[in-house]
């Protein structure tokens, strides 16, 4: 059965200082620090808190009046038709105060929605919508009409409200698959913005100029020219214009208490807001100060265009000073990573919300947001805006009337299935309809030096068996924590270490000791790479990662051959804890270990603790000719060009062998998805990026180092034994001088 993880109702707050706090209607809009919740509720009280990849969100409490639509699904309201030939603000105050009356209780409940949102039963369950949300749902004009409504999008506007309320952030980076509605959804709450800000500016950036400005007039002004007059502000030139949407008169909270006194002359001061686009370049809005900016395709800015240096540029334009006063709504599916797609990667990656500088904001200062797929498939969602996830036992009605007999997870499959011979239009597939970040940011198999086709088959076999019984998380500590005693591993959801395979009791930490120092006994088992780092703190906080990978060989002990066991990339707080993490690694299988010596401090730990013997010589070079360094330490250089080769060679060889679809139709038994992905990516010409490719490449080579060893150099000498040598050539034989 299908276990969606987009969304859950979580209890971060105790239930009675939510009732003690709802009591007072003390929960403020925002971030609330003591509880670690973003509260998008604007009525002082909160109810469920949704977690939405790692966000923690505060919903406002279930009224206790919820409205019912006959259908008990969304149903747009029509407008009432008296209001309907109202165009303007200005046509509504030449009407009398006996008409406007009338209407004024459904004007103000329609401004209330637009603020506090809307409550409402879908399939008998009450459910809410924020006020952007309802604003799309009932008043925005689309190319189809009216949108439906759909569960994706309603976590899409409550992430976003989130994103507005949390004075941390800078707005979303929206990763996402075609036909999301996003566009439509971005150019809402633009118009939405807009009509109820004051000398603000609005801005749209996308893939290209001709696109965003396509954005503008097909989207937004549409949008905007629809609004219903008590929302429209007056706009100042074209009613249709292509550039600059200029609103000059706003559009006033009427209330009947305004009638009543007379007051309508008082409210027609000028919006001064304008919403426009520009042409896409690193420097578009450089020395604006924006409201909001929507950052549409952001996953397609082809060269020399760089999403990148552009974020940095416009990010100035949302702040004053650390204050941030305007927000950015990004949103993408990605591009082959070598067209645009790897800097909008990077990006979503550093808009993680579980990695905050001190200052509690993610490093890009925007909050990563995705959406998988089955959630938002058109022609695969209900008559109540709920996804169809398994093929359902009978039909399941459609928003236009149609039915749903197969579910999307089984079409989808079967899509895939159909592209398995055509690598790239699968990956492009992936890319479109992504079920995964890693479908998501899939590259084309022409960029890499390895076999992408089968790094893919192994990251999507990966991705169907159930990793979480092959893999588990932990750390590995001394007994009783005493060092140089005997290695333990524990389970641990915040541990370091990802490893699939542990040896038998009995085999685990045995080690020989010759000469005072200690050799694994294990060798014949497997062995380790490693690629380590020398400083513990770096200036920016950023700094490479240790990396460090366990394979076995073929051997007749009780082992999976040939099988990547262990996997560790992270960077503790301190160098010594990443070597002391190393050793009782290598200490618990009894495996040696190959790093690199050009930063040796590990490989100084090693021999300073008396493990010499688990750090394993260069395999191409015998002793005599080994240097002064290596035979003190061991390890194998980086930079010769020989080795580098070799490298590569060495994991190219075993991903031909072991990943991915085998010649009996088997899959291989690789499961660190982490390496794999590093694998697809990596540059031998700009390795410094690639800390867990450096890592299994050396274990490889370090189980295989009979391969790499020096043939011995064989000199042919000419021995006379003093025979006659002839020529017997023609008729008489003739003696070679």
């Amino acid at each position: 059965m299908y276990s969606q993880s987009l969304v859950k109702v979580i209890n971060p707050i105790k239930i009675n200082t939510i009732k003690r706090l709802n009591k007072k209607k003390a929960w403020k809009y925002g971030y609330n620090k003591e509880h670690d919740v973003v509260v998008i509720s604007k009525t002082g009280e909160i109810g469920d808190v949704y977690s939405i990849q790692d966000l923690h969100i505060a919903l406002p409490k279930t009224p206790k009046t919820v409205h019912k639509f006959k259908s008990d699904k969304w149903e747009v309201t029509e407008q009432p038709k008296a209001l309907q030939r109202i165009k303007t603000i200005f046509d509504w105050k030449e009407y009398p105060d006996s008409f406007k009356s009338e209407y004024i209780d459904y004007i103000d409940e329609e401004f209330k929605r637009r603020e506090e949102g809307f409550w409402y039963y879908n399939k008998g369950v009450p459910t809410y919508l924020t006020g952007t949300h309802y604003m799309y749902l009932q008043w925005s004009k689309i190319d189809v009409g009216k949108p439906d409504f759909r569960e994706a999008n309603r976590l899409f506007y409550i992430f976003w409200e989130a994103c507005k309320a949390d004075q941390r952030c800078y707005g979303m980076c929206y990763l996402k698959n075609r036909r999301s509605g996003f566009s439509f959804m971005a150019s809402g709450e633009v118009v939405n913005q807009a009509t109820i800000s004051s000398d603000s500016r609005f801005g749209i950036l996308s893939k290209t100029g001709p696109d965003a400005k396509k954005m503008f007039t097909d989207k937004v002004v549409p949008i905007s020219v629809n609004y219903p007059f008590f929302f429209k502000p007056i706009q100042d030139g074209m009613d249709r214009p292509k550039t600059e949407l200029a609103y000059r008169v706003p559009a006033s909270k009427l209330t009947r208490r305004k009638i009543e006194a007379g007051s309508d002359d008082a409210d027609l001061e000028g919006l001064d807001t304008t919403i426009d686009w520009k042409n896409t370049g690193d420097n578009s809005y450089d020395g604006e100060k924006l409201k909001l900016l929507v950052h549409d395709e952001s996953g397609k800015w082809e060269r020399p265009n760089n999403i990148l240096n552009n974020w940095r540029v416009t990010k100035t334009t949302l702040r004053l000073g650390s204050r941030i006063i305007g927000k950015c709504m990004m949103g993408s599916t990605s591009n082959a990573l070598d067209k645009g797609g790897d800097n909008f990667k990077k990006l979503y990656y550093d808009s993680d919300v579980t990695k905050r500088n001190r200052n509690g904001q993610t490093r890009s200062g925007l909050y990563s947001l995705f959406i998988p797929m089955e959630w938002n498939y058109e022609g695969y969602i209900d008559s109540y805006g709920l996804p169809v996830f398994e093929t359902p036992e009978t039909e399941v009605e459609g928003p236009y009337g149609d039915f749903i007999d197969v579910g999307v997870l089984e079409h989808w499959q079967n899509e895939a299935d159909g592209l398995k011979n055509d690598q790239d239009g699968l990956n492009e597939f992936y890319r479109q309809f992504p079920r995964t970040e890693d479908h998501a940011f899939r590259d084309e198999t022409k960029g890499s030096i390895f076999n992408l086709v089968k790094i893919y088959e192994q990251i999507d076999y990966n991705s169907d068996i159930n990793k979480s019984s092959l893999i588990t998380k932990g750390n590995f500590s001394w007994a009783n924590g005493v060092k140089d005693t005997k290695v333990r591993f524990y389970p641990d959801l915040n541990g370091r270490f990802l490893i699939s395979w542990v040896p038998d009791a009995h085999q685990q930490n045995c080690f020989i000791v010759k000469n005072g120092f200690k050799y694994p006994a294990n060798e014949h088992m497997g062995a380790f790479g490693c690629d380590s780092y020398d400083i513990s703190g770096t200036v920016d906080g950023k700094g490479s990662k240790g990396a460090l990978h366990g394979l076995t060989k073929f051997s007749m002990e009780d082992c999976p051959p040939n099988h990547f066991f262990l996997e560790y990339i992270a960077r503790p707080q301190t160098s010594e804890m990443f070597f002391e993490d190393v050793l009782m690694a290598c200490v618990f299988y009894g495996m040696p270990i190959l790093a690199e010596n050009n930063k040796p401090r590990l490989l100084y730990y090693f021999k300073r603790r008396g493990y010499r013997g688990f750090s394993m010589n260069r395999p191409d070079r015998t002793w005599n000719k080994l240097s002064a360094a290596e035979k003190e330490i061991g390890g194998i250089p980086n930079s010769s060009e020989d080795i580098k080769q070799a490298h590569a060679a060495a994991i190219e060889s075993y991903i031909q062998q072991h990943v991915g679809k085998k010649e009996d139709l088997s899959y291989g038994d690789m499961y660190f998805n982490n390496t794999l992905n590093e694998w697809s990516r990596f540059d031998i010409n700009n390795r410094t990026k690639f800390d867990a490719t450096i890592s299994s490449g050396l274990a490889i080579m370090a189980c295989n180092k009979n391969l790499y060893r020096p043939k011995a150099e064989k000199t042919l000498k000419t021995v006379n034994f003093g025979f006659t040598k002839y020529n017997n050539k023609g008729i008489t034989s003739k003696i070679i001088e």
